[in-house]
């Protein structure tokens, strides 16, 4: 028989000996049978069984046999030298919780606190980072929480935003869509935005719920900071005005999920990415994105056709008790847009989205109040008897933009073309049109300038622009020049004046009908006898 300590690693530690001094039940009562019922001494059942005589005194002061139940991980990884700090270490992590993910503990951070609070802490690094890494897994998902399947009833939807890119008129667009899903069937539709805002979310829902025919009596939210303005205990939530009238007009009952648990929308995030994968990839391209969400409804229809996961149903089949608890839609229309007052600077401008958002309005309205109307696609200005300035493409993202209509600077500069370069807005003006403009005299610069607005209302500031440029390569520096380019660039069809008829052509008559003569061939036809 081999001796014991042949077997012995290269190093010795303490899991060895434990793992050592185990003994199966056999050797466990051989060891107890003969000291208690032989009375033989520890030190020969030691020899005599190839045992360390620490383990045969073990097995004999053993009194309890139970079933030796499995150890928590972390008596498992005990870390003794870490006994005094644990409990420390332990609070750290549970306020971690509440803590934002960038500003919680590391296992580095633990151990320079521990060292910079606890004059006697005088464990290694990596003793504390194996402690924190059972420990933080136990705070954080230990025993991963699992959840409960939720049961949906027929009605009931859930509303999410997905992110997806597009093009529309081959401009690359970073947008949003509105996603509704409704769990009991797992039917969902969703409708593409520039962005994600009140407008974008009215809009999408109103869109669904004429397309259905029915609005739900049940909508799951997040807590998007669109609607929700603040979380109150008790599970309440306080929402915008707008959101609350919108709700109140289609008799929604509005749920909230919990913060942080994501998996009671679970549905209509899936949905989510489903919709992303099959009708957003490759990335959409179209002509108008009004178009393009009828086009998305359809192909949701469509889908619809499939046989449901989990029943032995189509997916429209089931939307088709969904529908049975919708109510009807409001007979009285509710106003998707919202509205706002603001002032205009000294140029006529204004800015949205904390000023990052600037659209002009005319220098007839400097330093004005005016109203905006504004959908998800348009800024709308009113006066003050709320009749249509101008209005612009809604502008979105974090970044400096500007959306300038040039109309209304050119018309009126051209009134008083003096006042150009004194303005603030000849130093807006691209740098083509201004080197054109540059050399020409007062009573030039307004012919210039009042072509330029007639152009720019006919066809847009880009081709009354272009056709500045062409007008600078030929070296023409004159308002019919820019006219005549104009007319040449755009087939533009000159105003004919009305044609005389000669003397000399006779007059024709006018023919009457006879409907005698149609019943004749009728007849003829044998139609009568039919």
């Amino acid at each position: 028989m081999h001796k014991a300590s042949h077997h012995r690693p290269l190093y010795p530690n303490k899991w060895y000996e434990e793992e050592r001094s185990m003994l199966t039940m056999d050797k466990i009562q051989e060891v107890r049978f003969r000291f208690f019922f032989k009375g033989e001494k520890i030190s020969q059942i030691s020899s005599d069984m190839d045992l360390d005589w620490k383990t045969v005194r073990k097995y004999v002061d053993k009194a309890d046999f139970n079933d030796r139940l499995v150890k928590p991980a972390l008596e498992r990884h005990f870390f003794p030298k870490l006994d005094p700090f644990k409990a420390t270490i332990d609070q750290w992590l549970e306020c971690d919780k509440n803590a934002p993910r960038k500003q919680r503990h590391t296992a580095r951070r633990v151990f320079n606190r521990l060292k910079e609070e606890f004059s006697e802490f005088s464990v290694s690094y990596r003793t504390v980072a194996s402690y924190y890494a059972f420990k933080r897994r136990e705070v954080f998902s230990g025993a991963k929480k699992g959840f409960l399947p939720l049961e949906h009833r027929p009605g009931e939807a859930q509303v999410d935003f997905g992110a997806a890119d597009f093009y529309e008129n081959g401009r690359r667009i970073s947008g949003k869509y509105l996603e509704v899903s409704f769990p009991y069937s797992n039917k969902g539709y969703l409708q593409l935005f520039y962005g994600e805002n009140m407008e974008c979310l009215l809009e999408g829902l109103d869109s669904i719920f004429r397309h259905i025919g029915g609005v739900p009596d049940e909508l799951w939210f997040d807590n998007t900071k669109t609607i929700v303005t603040k979380v109150i205990r008790g599970g309440k939530r306080r929402t915008t005005e707008r959101f609350e009238r919108f709700a109140q007009h289609y008799r929604i009952h509005a749920v909230f999920m919990n913060p942080g648990e994501g998996h009671e929308k679970g549905n209509v995030e899936n949905k989510v990415g489903y919709h992303r994968r099959n009708f957003l990839v490759p990335i959409p391209q179209f002509q108008s994105l009004a178009d393009f969400n009828q086009k998305l409804l359809y192909l949701c229809n469509r889908d619809a056709e499939r046989e449901h996961y989990r029943h032995n149903e189509t997916i429209q089949d089931r939307f088709v008790k969904d529908l049975k608890h919708c109510h009807k839609l409001p007979e009285i229309f509710f106003d998707l847009s919202g509205s706002r007052s603001v002032t205009t600077n000294n140029w006529g401008k204004f800015t949205l989205h904390n000023g990052m958002h600037e659209y002009s309005v005319s220098p007839k309205y400097a330093n004005t109040g005016v109203h905006l109307k504004m959908t998800s696609s348009f800024i709308i200005v009113l006066d003050e008897n709320l009749r249509e300035i101008v209005r612009h493409r809604r502008l979105y993202g974090d970044t400096k933009q500007q959306s300038m209509d040039w109309f209304p600077y050119l018309r009126q500069l051209s009134i008083r073309p003096r006042a150009l370069k004194y303005s603030g807005i000849y130093e807006l003006m691209p740098p083509d049109m201004k080197q054109f403009i540059g050399g020409l005299s007062n009573a030039e610069t307004g012919k210039v300038l009042k072509v330029l607005a007639e152009l720019t209302d006919r066809t847009g500031f880009d081709s009354a622009l272009y056709t500045v440029r062409e007008a600078l390569g030929y070296g023409a520096a004159d308002a019919e020049s820019l006219r005549n380019l104009y007319r040449r660039i755009y087939a533009d069809v000159p105003e004919l004046p009305p044609m005389s008829i000669d003397a000399q052509i006779p007059e024709v008559g006018q023919m009457q009908s006879n409907l005698g003569d149609y019943d004749a061939c009728l007849m003829k036809g044998g139609v009568a006898n039919a």
